[in-house]
């Protein structure tokens, strides 16, 4: 179908057309979330999805959406610096809508809850493509788009504190996968607003975030690094993942009941990993 069909429905306010199952409505706009060009992907495709999602066009069809944008997340995994990217990239977030409007209306049952959650923490994993914009493509954003979907995961009721501890390692384990390269395009804060949700939930304890906390302070100070590789490459992610962290969570509108003692925490291990910046200061 040609884009400009697309263009009126998006100019019509993304109303479902009415001369065309919607199967194969749906059929072509998943096919365009995987398209190079944004306009197709980010213009049309995603955003129509996500609203008719939320509009509940699909709320007898859910499982079965939500079904098809998981299997999304396999193609090409495993590919970097490749178009495939973009299906990947953009099947996460309409998971994420379906997760979310599954939540608000109870619509899902825990088994499928979780069983999207594992593929969505399996793909995020292996993803290898993680690059932020694209130069004439725009966002492929596998990390910020994997940390939005883990944020809303986080929200349903059929996640208690195990669950939610594991997202929280999946987070980390991301952060510091080797060969992720540093990221520049906000994913850092957008990882740290997706830790928020989990922290909302008030189940895990400090005695799990601590250590949680430390585990990624220990690879985000550059000191005593070898001199034959730029020592910010390995620091600089989780670095700018504990800022964010901190600011999120000292100027959140609706903290979670932890904030008094992590926010110790976290002063704590960026002051041990920032001592040039925050340590005892030594007059010359």
């Amino acid at each position: 179908m040609p884009t400009g069909y697309w263009q009126s429905v998006v100019k019509q306010g993304l109303e479902v057309p009415s001369d065309r199952p919607l199967d194969d409505l749906t059929a072509e706009l998943t096919a365009m979330l995987g398209s190079p060009d944004p306009e197709q992907r980010d213009g049309i495709a995603y955003p129509a999805l996500a609203t008719w999602v939320d509009r509940g066009v699909y709320d007898d069809l859910l499982v079965g959406l939500g079904d098809g944008m998981a299997a999304g997340l396999t193609v090409g995994l495993g590919e970097d610096g490749t178009d495939s990217v973009f299906r990947r990239a953009f099947s996460v977030l309409v998971l994420a809508e379906c997760l979310e409007r599954g939540t608000g209306q109870h619509l899902l049952t825990s088994g499928k809850v979780l069983q999207w959650g594992d593929q969505i923490a399996t793909w995020y994993l292996r993803e290898r493509d993680t690059r932020g914009y694209v130069p004439t493509k725009g966002w492929a954003h596998t990390v910020a788009h994997g940390a939005d979907a883990i944020g809303v995961l986080a929200t349903s009721p059929h996640l208690a504190a195990n669950e939610l501890t594991v997202l929280l390692d999946v987070l980390a384990d991301r952060l510091l996968a080797p060969g992720t390269g540093l990221l520049t395009c906000g994913e850092p804060d957008r990882m740290a607003l997706a830790t928020m949700q989990v922290l909302r939930r008030n189940v895990v304890s400090l005695k799990v975030l601590e250590p949680w906390i430390n585990r990624i302070a220990a690879a985000a100070s550059s000191l005593g690094s070898t001199q034959d590789r730029d020592p910010f490459l390995d620091s600089g992610n989780p670095q700018a993942f504990l800022r964010a962290l901190y600011l999120q969570l000292s100027l959140a509108a609706d903290p979670p009941q932890v904030r008094p003692d992590l926010i110790l925490v976290l002063v704590e291990v960026l002051r041990a990993t920032n001592p040039h910046y925050l340590g005892p200061h030594h007059p010359a």
